[in-house]
Order: C-alpha cells, then sequence, then structure tokens
C-alpha cells in the first residue's frame, strides 16, 4: 500500500486512516530508536532540505534526528546567512536548492501559506514545519501519538487545549486532526486569545473558565503564550494569566484520576504550569511527546519518499 500524499501541509486533508497510518509507522519506528544503534539505510540516498526561516530548536533538531536516522542526506538551510537576506526572492532560493536534485523540503516559516508556495515551486516532497499561525502538522502527529499511546485510542476522548488559542498553529493542525481521529475537542482561554470567530476553530465547545472545563479533560494540552506574537495586553499580567488559566498543583484536585498534561514546548514555567505539574511523573506527557516528535517525523519522511506500512521494519 503507498502513502496517497505527496506533501504533508494540510492534515484536514488526511484521512483516520492515513493518520492511524503515519502513527503505526511510527510505533514501528520506536523499536529502531531503542537500538543501541539507532539508524536503518531506509531512506539512504534521498537527500532532504532543512529549510527553517524562522528560529526553532525542538522541531529542527527533532527533524535532524528523524533524517540521520533513516540515512537521509541532508543540508540545513535559512537564518542570516541565505541568500534571500540578499535580496533574492524565497522561491528563486528554493528553485536553486532543487537545482541539486533533492528529494524533499522541511519548511518553517513566520508567514503562513509559504509551505504550499514552496510546494508549486519546487515540484518535490514538501512538509511544513510550522508556518506563521496557520499549521504545525508534524506536531499535530507527535501530540496523536503521545495521547494514542498512553489510553490505546483516541476516539472516545475529551481534549481540552487552554491559552493562546489565537495565535497558535498548533491548534491549526491538532484541532481537525482530533476531531478526525474522533476525539471532542474543547477550547479554554480568556476571551482576549480567542480569534474573533471561535466557532471557525471546528472545536465543540469554548469556555472561558479553566476551573469548570478541567472535571471533563481527558488530556489538559496547555498552550505557551506567544508574547511573541501578542499585539497589545491581553491579560493585565502573566501572574493574572496564571491564577486563572495555569495548572498548578492547586487544581489538580480537578483533574480526572487518569488524565494527563501535555504541552508542545518550550514551557513558561509559572505561567502556563508550574513546576509541579509540569514534572508530575504520572501525568505529565511532555517528554513522551519530544520523543514522539522523532518518530513520527521518521514515519513522515519515510512514507512520503515512497515507503509503506510493513517497510518500516527495516
Amino acid at each position: 500500500m503507498s502513502f496517497p500524499h505527496k506533501h504533508l501541509i494540510d492534515l484536514s486533508e488526511y484521512s483516520a486512516d492515513d493518520i492511524s497510518l503515519i502513527l503505526d509507522v511510527a510505533e514501528r519506528f520506536r523499536e529502531v530508536n531503542e537500538r543501541r544503534i539507532k539508524k536503518v539505510p531506509t531512506l539512504k540516498g534521498f537527500t532532504v532540505v532543512n529549510m527553517f526561516n524562522e528560529p526553532s530548536t525542538r522541531t529542527r533538531s527533532s527533524f535532524e534526528i528523524a533524517e540521520k536516522r533513516l540515512s537521509c542526506d541532508t543540508l540545513n538551510f535559512g537564518g542570516s546567512s541565505t541568500s534571500t537576506v540578499k535580496g533574492e526572492s524565497l522561491l528563486d532560493t528554493v528553485r536553486t536548492l532543487c537545482s541539486y536534485k533533492i528529494d524533499l523540503i522541511v519548511v518553517r516559516d513566520k508567514h503562513a501559506g509559504v509551505p504550499h508556495q514552496v510546494a508549486r515551486a519546487s515540484g518535490v516532497h514538501v512538509i511544513d514545519a510550522g508556518d506563521g499561525k496557520h499549521q504545525h502538522p508534524t506536531q499535530a502527529l507527535l501530540d496523536l501519538y503521545t495521547i494514542r499511546k498512553r489510553f490505546g485510542s483516541i476516539e472516545g476522548l475529551t481534549v481540552g487545549i487552554v491559552g493562546d488559542i489565537g495565535h497558535s498553529r498548533v491548534c491549526g493542525s491538532l484541532i481537525p486532526a482530533l476531531k478526525t481521529m474522533g476525539a471532542k475537542v474543547v477550547v479554554v482561554g480568556p476571551p482576549t486569545l480567542m480569534p474573533a470567530r471561535p466557532d471557525l476553530l471546528g472545536a465543540d465547545e469554548v469556555r472561558f473558565s479553566l476551573d469548570e472545563a478541567l472535571p471533563q479533560l481527558d488530556v489538559v494540552y496547555m498552550l505557551r503564550i506567544q508574547r511573541e506574537r501578542l499585539e497589545g495586553a491581553p491579560f493585565p499580567s502573566l501572574r493574572e494569566y496564571n491564577r486563572l488559566f495555569g495548572l498548578t498543583r492547586e487544581r489538580e484536585h480537578l483533574l480526572r484520576p487518569d488524565a494527563i498534561v501535555c504541552h508542545p514546548g518550550p514551557i513558561n514555567r509559572g505561567v502556563e504550569l508550574d513546576d509541579y505539574m509540569a514534572d508530575h511523573v504520572e501525568r505529565s506527557a511532555i517528554l513522551d511527546q519530544v520523543y514522539a516528535g522523532v518518530l513520527v517525523r521518521m514515519a513522515s519522511l519515510y512514507l512520503l519518499l515512497g515507503g509503506n506500512e510493513h517497510g518500516a521494519d527495516a
């Protein structure tokens, strides 16, 4: 069975079967990552360009590790050293890179829609590693993998996404993916951090009180306050935000016994989460998410470049 997609840009184009296949292949690659020698020749001879036009630590390092463990040849590109600083257009840069006969571009950019532009200009496979406030599909996939690993299934769970909903590209991918996989989605936050039309997000409920929402949630997904994207003063202070919407030790009694806590990172400790909840041995799945990032990015690279479900055992 071949993978039916050329790009990983918009998860709303992926069916439940497509998403399940990625998660299943990611699980197969888990065994590779737990060997002493964590490398397979599966994608030897393929060339991947990591075009990161926006700063990133977790996503970029995760993709680089995934590529190395699959034996890809890689070129890391972006930042102040690129020719776009000299005035060359992004698309001219993409066409130049494609002259090297590359196979796939991983692109991250502060402007929404850039991965689609790169896909049209390049003709090669493209993975969106985050574009503006639009989407972040591999983040959503690693979240789904983490949730499924903890609960065995995503269908029927209630997932609460809490915080800076209006500026989050995570929501753009995670909400439709959760809905596709049969979960109920509740978004929670102050009105000033909601989009103008929260109903368009696709969530089942919009709540403005964390305390009221917590008892119904299986997964509490805390979003980072994205200070670099905020305009004006959407709340009086970080301390006030933490008092009303921070997941703290004092709020643990409101959680379901088996509820887990997720966060896409980096964490603003003392704002979205206190140390107790961020490091909670039983509830916190944050480091599981980081590990899952390598697995789902290996799976995504592998499937887009022509792999199938069974060949992941290499």
